[in-house]
């Protein structure tokens, strides 16, 4: 049978429209639902490449017993959580509250205000080591709505106002004495506590399951160029290179998995994020240019090629993912097994290759007989360069075109607005710093698409589109935060006016919508669909919180246009953010960023001339690869685009002058003169 979800935008929720359940996307309609027939809701949020969200939707959801049981007892909403991730932050404290975990899918039960009595995460349908099948579940949750209804209501307000009052708390840090700025003092403390806490074997923080820490390695960059501290440095190459070389990266087709199951990055969860590969091209990017390691250009120039060949829509932008699990090579019409399209046997590779060229890449990626993962197949790994690049090339060019031939992970191909803003930044600093126009144009192209389908009125963003057609979600701050910084990066390197207009307005729509009287963000919007509770989570998770997008983008624009109160709401955001940043800096790596350019400056650099000159182009790379802690570069003809490129005119030839607080040095036009201001050391020519 169809149900509401047939029209749904989300790729994800269009997975479930066959279901027997008579789903709801979430919306007045299904709470009216609810208070008319005096039930109970049943919220269930996951997102399409989410292996476990598959494994519940085949057992209980497309099951016709479990169906009729949830139709007959419950209003049933589904929930994209990369489309709502309002909705699951909200939620996601309400299960991690009552079962002192969290994950996907996540099954919630609610009152018809909207408040959470009870809730879970994945329920199998048989009771399975110690756990309730979810049949027992929702019988036991209709029995209590049926005859201890003032109970459940009385849990649910009690948990709703600890949830408030909690978030409330952890919102960051009480607000610092005026004129009180975190400085290089929170930013060693961060360093420290993480170099106590560092995987010094495996590289990364923590045990297995490991995912891979971007956030924390650009700070800890921005660390080492800040101080010199080698240990800064020294962690991320460890970490870098171990997830470079391990199964956590697709040594075939370039880009990263989610996440590793085991400490040693060797067996991913083989889902791929735009927001993970996004951050981690920038990581290495940025690595490579305090290195010049060749493993770390290959990898960074990979990974992008990755994300324009398999991540980018016909409209110009980015699908969100791909998904984990495909049909088995041998069964192409079987059910999708996790890994599928990703894993090799000896014998694979000897049909592919011949049995020589075979063994000799069996040996390289680490596959065995006994497999590494599942059902005898390997997990590519590349514990060493090989000793013969040339057929290295060619062997992994025949394997992946093979690969290509097997049944593909389903793409989710819905463009969210913060994640292309991610990306849009990493593919224009790729670009530049390795001279590829073409990641340049890329990061164009979807910076122009956000700007023409997802600005649906001046100032104001939508979260996700799908196929050129805009959603409904509202546009949150990390939205916001990382389309400004996503925009701000194109017009270092292009010099478009235009976009870097389009990125004040947004920067002034999101100090008007999400800044509060206390200092910090709200991570929704003052007009925006009122929850339970207003969100404003500050720590990173998988993609940086929306007051670390925030106060990222709001330090390069201040920098940029000369707004001395966009810094100050910055800084105030930041005095939130202490206690936070020195106690768990796993969680606070991207405001530990911010707060790192912060107390470097940051570094300003203007870069004026024609854009077509081969020489401007040339201090634009010199200053894309030597620029630290967050260096912000405005390029232009001369005209005064920006605050930064006021006054500053070309001289014979292209010029850069290199400023911190708009107090700039002497203009330079040759790019080895611009790389001895920006690093303070003498020039060898």
């Amino acid at each position: 049978m169809g149900n509401r979800l047939d029209g749904a935008l989300s790729p994800y929720l269009a997975q479930h429209a066959d279901n027997p359940v008579d789903w709801f996307e979430w919306g007045d309609e299904a709470f009216a639902a609810a208070r008319r027939r005096d039930v109970p809701i049943f919220l269930s949020v996951g997102y399409a490449a989410c292996h476990w969200c598959h494994v519940m939707a085949h057992e209980s959801f497309a099951d016709p017993a479990t169906a009729r049981y949830l139709n007959d007892h419950f209003v049933s909403i589904k929930v994209d959580r990369e489309e709502r991730p309002d909705l699951d932050a909200v939620y996601m404290a309400a299960v991690t509250a009552l079962t002192g975990h969290g994950g996907w899918p996540m099954s919630v039960w609610l009152d018809h205000d909207g408040r959470a009595f009870h809730a879970g995460t994945y329920f199998p349908p048989e009771p399975r080591h110690g756990a309730p099948s979810f049949r027992m579940v929702l019988e036991a949750v209709a029995d209590a709505w049926e005859h201890r209804r003032d109970q459940v209501l009385a849990a649910g307000e009690a948990l709703n106002t600890a949830l408030a009052e909690g978030g409330e708390q952890q919102a960051g840090s009480p607000p610092g004495l005026p004129g009180e700025v975190p400085g290089a003092e929170v930013v060693q403390a961060a360093a420290d506590e993480l170099s106590a806490s560092f995987d010094t074997a495996q590289g990364g923080f923590g045990g297995a399951p490991k995912f891979p820490p971007a956030m924390v390695l650009e700070f800890l960059l921005r660390h080492h160029e800040l101080t010199g501290d080698p240990r800064s440095l020294g962690m991320v190459e460890r970490t870098a290179g171990a997830m470079a070389r391990g199964g956590l990266y697709d040594q075939l087709g370039g880009g990263f998995a989610r996440y590793s199951v085991d400490a040693r990055w060797q067996v991913p969860h083989f889902e791929k994020m735009l927001s993970d590969n996004a951050l981690l091209l920038r990581v290495y990017t940025h690595l490579w240019c305090r290195t010049d390691d060749d493993l770390y250009r290959r990898v960074a120039e990979e990974t992008a090629d990755f994300m324009i060949r398999d991540l980018l829509t016909p409209e110009g932008a980015f699908a969100a993912s791909l998904d984990a699990d495909s049909a088995p090579p041998d069964d192409p019409s079987g059910t999708p097994v996790e890994g599928a399209a990703y894993v090799w046997t000896p014998d694979e590779l000897d049909e592919v290759v011949g049995p020589e060229d075979g063994s000799w890449a069996a040996d390289l990626f680490g596959v065995t007989i006994a497999g590494t993962f599942e059902r005898g197949t390997s997990t590519l790994t590349l514990a060493e360069d090989a000793d013969d690049p040339r057929r290295y090339r060619e062997i992994r060019r025949q394997l992946l075109e093979a690969r290509g031939r097997r049944p593909q992970p389903a793409r989710d191909d819905k463009v969210v607005a913060s994640w292309n803003g991610l990306a849009i930044t990493a593919l224009a600093q790729a670009g530049v710093v390795f001279d590829r126009p073409d990641l340049v144009a890329a990061a164009v192209a979807a910076a122009r698409y956000l700007i023409s389908r997802h600005q649906v009125a001046p100032g104001r963003l939508a979260r996700v589109s799908r196929a050129g057609t805009t959603g409904a979600a509202a546009g949150l701050l990390e939205d916001y935060g990382n389309v400004v910084e996503g925009l701000a990066a194109v017009f270092a390197a292009t010099g478009d006016a235009t976009l870097i207009e389009q990125a004040q307005i947004l920067t002034r729509s999101l100090v008007t919508h999400f800044a509060l009287p206390d200092g910090g963000f709200a991570d929704t919007s003052d007009d925006a669909e009122t929850l339970v509770r207003r969100p404003r989570d500050p720590g990173d998770n998988a993609t940086p919180s929306g007051v670390s997008s925030a106060v990222m983008a709001l330090v390069t624009m201040s920098a940029l246009t000369g707004r001395p109160e966009w810094r100050a709401h910055a800084e105030q955001a930041l005095a939130r953010l202490t206690d936070l940043q020195q106690t768990h800096p796993r969680f606070a790596g991207w405001s530990l960023a911010a707060l790192a350019a912060t107390v470097a400056g940051p570094d300003q650099v203007a870069l004026v001339g024609d854009v077509a000159d081969p020489d401007l182009r040339d201090l634009r790379r010199m200053a894309f690869r030597e620029g630290r802690c967050g260096t912000v570069v405005a390029l232009g003809d001369g005209s005064p685009v920006v605050a930064l490129l006021a006054d500053r005119p070309p001289q014979r030839r292209a010029t850069a002058y290199v400023c911190r607080d708009f107090t700039c040095g002497l203009p330079v036009s040759r790019d080895d003169d611009l790389a001895e201001q920006l690093s303070g050391q003498p020039s060898s020519s």
